[in-house]
């Protein structure tokens, strides 16, 4: 069956005053903020339990504190062997981490950990069918090996042989995940790209690209072919996954073209079409953006792509297609409440940023800011893009604001301000200097002439301000740079990149050494210093050394994206507030979810309730992925964050067949 698609010939077109809503005010979730703005809509998950065999004699069983409960939450843990009575462990309510070390199983049986809410002020267990207290047990088989990962069985699409002849395979490469079906817990879609994806910067045919749903205990959900008029690379394909209606279950969005086959096998548009020119360049035809049900992988909804290529993509700077097909996306909360869906379309010339709004099965322009659309002070934002980009709230009005590298739009769809420093690889947000609230940006530049001397540069998130700019003669192209808290004797953040020292949050140079590690960060041991992921190597910055002390890795995993290193995903998935990271094996039959078995006393709501990190994750798989961070400062010293202001989406039902 096709689907066909007619050219949309007028779109409903909404521009907000301010940061107002639009939209009645709905009943805020027990224990969230209620000062302050309305409550953003956000996933409503369950407590995220995990186990794993740490050692020989001790099992390591991590959970969630959410955002929608109270700070001061305790809990209470059981354990059932082998399906017998549970037995409380714990003989105070736990009251510190959300973490706890069981080192009295025996591990021939199987065990099955249940974590249970308790009530301060009543000092008993909340009623089970309480949503914060809703919990799936987590089973230990028996005899489990020691290891500290959940395997993902994946399914490997067929390769095939191109027009020119030559033959490709696939690999596992970028994830995302969401709640695809309701339940509280997070499925995984994993992005299939062929062993001959190119860069835009190359001519050559590619393979199909493919993206698979798998729950986390390996059940596969669905398969989205994106077929022959979708090109394979790391510019291409940015799959956004999240609950963009608020109706407790995921979507997935990405841009699409004729003879995409949509999860239940019904093909959009002219399922015979090819583009592709002898090439292997696809320069003509139509573009669609498509929105796709979470649960069945069926399309729900497809317009066209905004903006076109125009011709053959000339006017973005080239007839080769380099600059045209460079795509990003997002998802940024621009009324405060309810996300919207960011599709973008160009950063070395023009520069276009669409905002969709999925509401009630319908998929309606929010706005369009354009670079080259005559509009005064547009054109100072062309040219100033990234290969990804960022969401936060940077001036405090509720509302988010994309970080377009060396620019940034507000909430409205108007420019906010560009610093004229121009392209680069890579860029961080969040608060680093924790003497203020405001965040920062860290970001590399590329082009001499435009950067001057600020080839790396720290500047204020709200205004564009330069806090400080480093450059050299001969720094040319400054390709990584990273930004994270990893040496407690300075307040703040430490930055660094491919070239220049080690910096502190106010330009002073700690150290000419720096970190050989420049890729990707992860918070995984016990503290609040953030750890450095690089391939599939976790080290911690030994600040007395100057050196990287190994932490952990898998000789049995590979990493993606070539020199980027990057893992398919990484974030806070289960367990604690510390981050899981997931892996392809070599072999791509699975993904391995590694999650830390360090106890810790530190306790912090899952940081996939604050709204900026969780559309961090969302955004991660675009061009060249950048690690996560949340919107306060997460390091050495921090006070406790703010708690969210959230209200979730709704109450699962587990085992929902909605």
């Amino acid at each position: 069956m096709s689907i066909n698609i007619k050219p949309l010939r007028s779109l409903a077109v909404f521009v907000l005053a301010g940061c107002s809503l639009g939209a009645p005010a709905l009943p805020v979730a027990s224990g969230a903020a209620t000062e302050g703005p309305p409550p953003s809509l956000m996933e409503n998950l369950d407590r995220g339990v995990v186990a794993v065999r740490a050692s020989e004699s001790s099992a390591f069983v991590s959970w969630r504190l959410l955002g929608t409960e109270t700070a001061d939450a305790a809990f209470d843990i059981y354990r059932s062997t082998d399906g017998g009575a549970p037995v409380k462990l714990n003989k105070t309510p736990l009251a510190q981490g959300t973490n706890f070390t069981d080192h009295a199983a025996d591990f021939s049986r199987g065990n099955t950990y249940t974590v249970r809410a308790v009530s301060r002020e009543a000092g008993k267990e909340l009623p089970r069918d309480d949503v914060k207290a809703a919990t799936a047990p987590n089973t230990l088989p028996a005899n489990a090996p020691v290891r500290q990962y959940i395997s993902v069985p994946l399914r490997i699409p067929e390769g095939g042989t191109t027009p020119d002849g030559a033959a490709y395979a696939y690999n596992a490469s970028d994830c995302s995940v969401g709640d695809l079906d309701g339940d509280g817990e997070y499925e995984i879609v994993v992005k299939w790209d062929p062993t001959n994806s190119h860069d835009n910067a190359h001519d050559g045919y590619t393979g199909n690209v493919y993206l698979d749903a798998y729950k986390l205990d390996g059940t596969f959900l669905w398969r989205i072919d994106l077929g022959k008029n979708i090109r394979a690379g790391a510019h291409y394909t940015q799959f956004q996954v999240y609950d963009l209606d608020g109706d407790g279950i995921a979507e997935v969005a990405c841009k699409t073209a004729d003879g995409t086959v949509d999860g239940t096998g019904r093909i959009i548009g002219d399922a015979k079409a090819d583009y592709r020119n002898e090439r292997g360049r696809i320069l003509s035809g139509p573009e669609y953006l498509t929105v796709f049900n979470g649960r069945t992988g069926a399309t729900m909804a497809t317009v066209d792509y905004v903006p076109p290529r125009g011709g053959d993509g000339s006017g973005w700077g080239d007839p080769r297609g380099n600059r045209v097909d460079r795509f990003l996306a997002c998802v940024a909360y621009l009324d405060g409440r309810r996300p919207s869906l960011v599709m973008c379309r160009g950063y070395y010339t023009r520069a276009v940023i669409a905002a969709w709004d999925w509401r009630d099965g319908k998929l309606t322009r929010r706005w369009v800011f354009d670079s080259d659309d005559g509009t005064p002070g547009n054109r100072d934002y062309r040219g100033q893009g990234a290969h990804n980009v960022l969401v936060g709230d940077v001036d405090h009005d509720g509302c988010d604001e994309i970080i377009y590298g060396a620019a940034a739009i507000d909430h409205d769809g108007k420019g906010l301000y560009s610093t004229g420093l121009g392209h680069g690889d890579a860029q961080h947000l969040t608060v680093m200097d924790p003497s203020g609230k405001d965040m920062q940006v860290w970001m590399v530049h590329e082009s001499p002439k435009q950067y001057r001397d600020a080839a790396i540069e720290f500047r204020d998130a709200r205004t564009g301000k330069l806090i400080f700019g480093r450059a050299g003669e001969e720094w040319g192209d400054v390709g990584r740079g990273v930004a994270a808290d990893i040496d407690p004797r300075t307040p703040g953040y430490e930055m660094w990149a491919s070239r220049g020292a080690l910096y502190d949050c106010k330009g002073n140079v700690i150290s000419e050494k720096t970190p050989r590690q420049k890729n990707f960060l992860l918070w995984w041991d016990g503290d609040f210093l953030r750890e450095l992921l690089d391939g599939v190597t976790i080290s911690k910055w030994n600040w007395e050394t100057e050196k990287s002390d190994v932490l952990f890795t898998d000789a049995e995993c590979a990493s993606n994206n070539g020199t980027k290193a990057t893992p398919c995903l990484s974030g806070d998935i289960f367990g604690d507030w510390r981050e899981e990271v997931v892996w392809r094996t070599k072999d791509n039959r699975e993904l391995r979810i590694y999650t830390t078995t360090i106890p810790t006393t530190h306790r912090l709501f899952t940081l996939m309730h604050d709204r900026q990190y969780r559309t961090a994750i969302a955004w991660q798989n675009t061009a060249y992925n950048q690690p996560p961070h949340p919107s306060f400062y997460l390091g050495e010293g921090m006070t406790p964050p703010p708690w969210p202001g959230i209200q979730a989406a709704r109450q699962f039902t587990r085992g929902s067949k909605e």
